[in-house]
């Protein structure tokens, strides 16, 4: 199985991808829509909740409730990603330890967090005049 996206920029540095039947616009100035990073982050957290809700449950917390996760994306001075930090709050009462059992586990089954990895890297080819 694969996943694939097509992105296409006529001009600037905005883009529109086509994801399936959706379709999303991604702005690396952040003017008209969500900056690369901040797609990515958002990615990230969406990704994590539901890798929350299954740690809960194996973890013995069967509903967790409400999630709501602050991410903060600190840049360095190249503006490039740093450290990324989740504040995470979750409706349910759950205790301390069983809570960092969740965390673990969800970062084991977080699928964008597996793809944050160092040996992950494009496969790239060239085709000019294409269009």
């Amino acid at each position: 199985m694969a996943k694939q996206v097509t992105t296409v920029s006529d001009e600037g540095y905005s883009a529109t991808n086509e994801i399936r039947d959706f379709e999303t616009t991604i702005d690396a100035n952040g003017e008209d829509a969500p900056d690369t990073l901040e797609a990515l982050l958002a990615a990230y957290g969406s990704c994590y909740v539901p890798a929350l809700r299954v740690g809960g449950q194996q973890r013995g917390a069967d509903d967790l409730g409400r999630i709501e996760i602050d991410i903060d994306g600190e840049l360095n001075d190249d503006d490039k990603l740093e450290s990324v930090a989740f504040e995470v709050r979750v409706e349910a009462d759950v205790d301390d330890d069983t809570g960092e059992e969740i965390l673990e586990r969800a970062f084991e089954l977080c699928k964008v967090h597996d793809a944050l990895k160092d040996s992950l890297h494009a496969d790239t080819s060239f085709e000019s005049n294409a269009f």
